[in-house]
This record gives C-alpha cells, structure tokens and sequence, in this order.
C-alpha cells in the first residue's frame, strides 16, 4: 500500500527578496505565504522547518496514540510540541533536531511501559524516520 500526499510551492522573484507561496492538496493551507523574512526573521507567514515541526509532532502523537491502543490503553488524551532546530551546515543549512515534547494522561499505565512505548513511537513514527536529525523526546505521565 502506497499513499501520496501532495503540496506545491512557488517562488518569485529569487533570492533573499523573493517571497513564495506553499499550499497543501487538501486545502488545508492555501497560498500561504512564506520566504527569507518567515524563516530568519520572524515575519509573518510560516516556514519549511514550521511546518516539519508539524508534521512530526502529529505524526509522533497519531503514532503513540495507535500504539498505545494496540497495547491495550484507549482512554487518555496526547498533547505533542515539536521544536525543530535549523542551523548552518557548510555553505547552506540543515535541520540537526526535532525536539518531542510530550504531556500525556494514560489511564492505567505504568511509566515503564509507558516509555517503551512512547520510545518506538519516536523511533517508528514515519516523519521521524524522514528525518536525518537528532530527535529527543521529553515526557510527562499523568494516569
């Protein structure tokens, strides 16, 4: 089974005065705006790593959630912050971290098995797999 998701972007003019535009097929964001002044200035619009941390932090949560289930948990609520780090790499930049942080309320769960299963979640979840970065993971457990 393959599934394909799709976005598209533009940009214009090029270089640091550019300014482009990124929307999602589902319609989700449309011709938002992003560029220079978004990713290293804190403007308004969103960014290529904003929206990576987005992506990993509900991919994290959809993946812990189900995992959770198939070990017999289904009562509780996964709230999941993503802090991804962009830094200089040579003559270009990277992505070096994605920082997971995690409050949880697990009915019935005990810390133990709780963190082996919130660790194969990160290690399983496919935008973690994506990614070629330190991911950490910091947790609280409320039952």
């Amino acid at each position: 089974m393959a599934i394909v998701k799709t976005a598209s972007a533009s940009y214009s003019p090029l270089g640091k005065n550019g300014q482009g535009h990124v929307s999602l097929a589902s319609g989700a964001l449309s011709n938002q705006p992003y560029g220079f002044n978004t990713r290293f200035e804190d403007k308004a619009g969103t960014n290529p790593e904003e929206l990576i941390a987005g992506a990993h932090a509900s991919c994290f949560a959809m993946a812990l959630s189900f995992a959770l289930e198939g070990a017999g948990f289904d009562a509780g609520e996964l709230n999941v912050d993503a802090a991804v780090t962009l830094v200089e790499d040579g003559e270009g930049f990277k992505v070096s971290a994605s920082a997971l942080t995690l409050d949880a309320k697990v009915v019935g769960i005990d810390e133990d098995k709780f963190k082996d299963i919130a660790e194969g979640a990160k290690a399983n979840c496919p935008i973690s797999k994506l990614l070629d970065a330190d991911i950490s993971l910091e947790y609280t457990l409320t039952a």
